[in-house]
């Protein structure tokens, strides 16, 4: 099938796209709806000259599954282009429209169907962190979560998320059994309601809102722990992610975060400076509670000094240590000097550590070393936030190129396009489905290289 070209929205009647969707909220005040097509693309200044004009016509805030099919219809009828926003606190421009039109905000859609032991179902605007709550009424924890956990979605966090804390213990999202079911409508004049469950839901998973927009979504729940937070500073930068790599390898202690930030990524945080030693590598982390004996003896072992703690009762209020992690140890440091910008690498496992111990070398300062420990496949690998003392977009490729040609994989942050900022290939069972599911391209348009280079060979 030859898709349809998107309109321009010049073109399109807004009055009877209202008028279709009459009784559904609709937000056209043009400040409203440019702080609505945005999200935490300006940690990247490579994205910032590219997204900063970029906004859409309008926002829809449907409240059901209903309210997005009369949506999907009107827009459908006058090919206005659609994308799909969750909370909006992504950092590669996922959720802002490149060709204007509507923005399908979800934030409404917040109803748990059901939540029994080790499953929940719900609709994609409830709060990850709302859920988690329900959750451990019942002696139950959602699985993983980004370092957003207060404010992002369930369904933005499938849609553009990968992992986040829980990694260490259950892999990423893209991990069979992560994600148990996914409820889509389609892009057509008559949507369809597809149900994905098992390996299916790999065709909308991490996919950007770009093949249809899900409407429900059951998702695995693991037991729940007392988590404390502790802190542990080292002299030594190896030394500390040598100690965090065989905290992930310890399986009798159970955690569910293993961060460690090099000097002087831990001065950028303004709450623990009076705890933190200058000078120190830190690694922050969540241990369960009945874990903290044999986990003192590990941080002994490996000469470590645990210079912050908190029990479970204690660090459920006020200041989180899972805010100073994944992209939220950018945020804080980006809040002391808004030059900085970051990396997304993945170090392949090597108990030695070795290719991380020579990028630590190799670039110190200007790439600071903030790690994620997390489960690939079974084995404990370190996963690397990286925080980049930005000078030119050449100097930034230069760094990606040096990375990728040691043998390091750069999940590129700086790129809105779902292929070249993940596995830089195209994946031939989400185009298909895109293709059965939004024949006209009208999702997210300008995101899916795939779909873009479908449309020119057609």
């Amino acid at each position: 099938m030859t898709a349809t070209p998107v309109s321009s929205t010049s073109s399109i009647n807004w009055d009877a796209f209202a008028q279709a969707i009459d009784g559904i909220e609709l937000i056209r005040d043009a400040a409203q709806v440019a702080k609505l097509s945005k999200d935490y693309y300006t940690y990247s200044p490579i994205l910032v000259a590219q997204l900063e004009d970029k906004v859409g016509d309008v926002v829809v805030r449907p409240t059901s599954e209903t309210d997005i099919i009369a949506t999907v219809k009107a827009c459908v009828q006058q090919r206005i282009p659609l994308t799909v926003r969750g909370a909006g606190t992504g950092n590669y421009g996922q959720c802002i429209p490149l060709q204007g039109g509507v923005i399908l905000d979800l934030s409404k859609m917040q109803a748990v169907k059901w939540i029994k032991p080790g499953m929940a179902c719900v609709e994609p605007g409830v709060r990850l962190a709302q859920l988690d709550k329900q959750t451990r009424d019942i002696g139950w924890e959602i699985r993983m979560a980004p370092s957003t956990y207060r404010t992002a979605t369930v369904g933005g966090f499938i849609s553009g998320g990968s992992g986040g804390i829980g990694s260490i213990t259950y892999g990423q999202l893209r991990d069979r059994g992560n994600v148990q079911a996914l409820r889509v409508v389609t892009m057509e004049a008559e949507p369809r309601i597809v149900e994905l469950r098992g390996d299916d839901i790999q065709k909308a998973n991490h996919a950007y809102g770009t093949n249809g927009i899900i409407t429900e979504l059951e998702v695995p729940l693991g037991p729940a722990y007392p988590w404390a937070d502790v802190m542990v500073a080292f002299d030594d930068f190896m030394t500390s992610a040598r100690f965090a790599q065989q905290l992930g390898e310890s399986d009798g202690i159970i955690k569910k975060l293993v961060s460690i930030c090099a000097d002087p990524i831990p001065a950028y945080f303004a709450p623990f400076r009076s705890v933190i030693p200058p000078g120190k590598h830190v690694a922050l982390l969540m241990i369960a509670e009945p874990s903290l004996e044999a986990f003192a003896e590990l941080v002994n072992q490996w000469g470590g000094e645990i210079c912050y703690q908190k029990s479970a009762q204690e660090a459920s209020k006020g200041t989180m240590l899972l805010e100073f992690t994944w992209n939220h140890t950018t945020l804080h440091a980006r809040s002391v000097d808004p030059s900085l910008t970051y990396l997304q690498t993945l170090f392949p496992y090597d108990a030695e550590l070795k290719l991380l111990e020579h990028m630590y070398h190799h670039f110190g300062d200007e790439v600071m070393m903030h790690l994620e420990f997390i489960r690939i496949q079974g084995k404990v690998a370190p996963a690397a936030l990286q925080i980049v003392r930005y000078s030119t977009p050449e100097r930034l490729a230069d760094i990606i190129k040096y990375h990728e040609d040691q043998g390091a994989f750069i999940a590129n942050p700086h790129t809105y396009i779902l292929e070249d900022g993940g596995r830089k290939t195209v994946d031939p069972v989400q185009l298909a489905f895109k293709q059965a599911v939004d024949p006209h391209g009208l999702m997210n348009p300008g995101k899916m290289k795939a779909w873009d280079l479908h449309v020119s060979s057609s």
